[in-house]
């Protein structure tokens, strides 16, 4: 695995960058779909007990640096929460780390907002496959 020196990264962050590393609810369904992403939900154990939106796997930010083998390092990782500052933590580490990964500007909260009529029941044809 290669690891990305945090100076070096910050020295040629630009423009391009910033946009690369974010990614929205369409493109990221787009790209689970087509299996080229992994979605990763961050959160806490006690937030996934209680809600969950049915995409992704559960590996918590604090057990991220111990689990990183159960991450495809040939996929897009996508990180997820609530809204988006831990999975922002969560992907700027994974690029220190040398994997591909963005973070979900919607948020999960995004997600349960935007899942309403037929955009659920497509949604949940998605998951099912």
């Amino acid at each position: 695995m290669i690891n990305i020196d945090f100076d070096k990264y910050l020295r040629t962050f630009n423009y391009d960058e910033r946009v690369a590393m974010k990614i929205q609810l369409p493109e990221m369904l787009k790209l689970y779909r087509e299996d080229k992403a992994q979605v990763i939900d961050i959160r806490f154990n006690e937030e996934h007990a209680a809600w969950q939106v049915g995409i992704g796997q559960h590996i918590p930010l604090n057990e991220l640096p111990d689990r990183l083998d159960e991450l495809d390092k040939d996929k897009t990782i996508v990180t997820m929460c609530p809204h988006y500052d831990r999975a922002e933590i969560a992907r700027l580490y994974l690029t220190m780390k040398g994997y591909h990964s963005r973070y979900l500007t919607d948020g999960m909260l995004g997600i349960a907002n935007h899942l309403r009529g037929d955009v659920a029941r497509d949604y949940m044809e998605l998951l099912e496959g």
